[in-house]
């Protein structure tokens, strides 16, 4: 298995486009399975489309659904801190894509994106992985 950590400064955004990374850290391999995971307990990967709305409608949803307010039990750091923790928990720490060629598998508006709420820390890794079919 190959393997490699990105670390990505999510400082200012929520949501950052790894599409080219991980494209980029296939490339030259062949037919496999390449796995993007996310060590941390209040950042998320997922797999959507990017430029049409859907990544600002995602972010709407999580403030609908995970206010950042004082009802968590979670209640170190900053106000609403706790939703950052179900982040993970709702939408995964982790994302498996086959390859073939080198090439990941995405769909035609498919990009990979990590997730980070927490504005408190801006420096985040996420490990790619490359596993070739036997």
């Amino acid at each position: 298995m190959d393997t490699v950590e990105l670390v990505v400064d999510t400082s200012g955004r929520s949501i950052s486009d790894l599409t080219s990374e991980l494209r980029s850290f296939c490339q030259g391999r062949r037919d496999g399975l390449v796995n993007a995971f996310c060590p941390h307990a209040t950042a998320a990967l997922v797999l959507m489309e990017t430029g049409a709305g859907s990544d600002l409608d995602l972010l709407d949803w999580l403030q609908a659904h995970l206010p950042r307010d004082a009802r968590y039990r979670h209640q170190h750091g900053s106000p609403g801190h706790g939703a950052g923790h179900l982040l993970p928990a709702l939408l995964g720490a982790s994302i498996t894509v086959p390859v073939l060629g080198g090439e990941p598998l995405l769909g035609t508006w498919q990009s990979l994106l990590l997730l980070d709420t927490n504005l408190e820390n801006n420096r985040r890794r996420v490990r790619l992985s490359f596993l070739p079919a036997g």
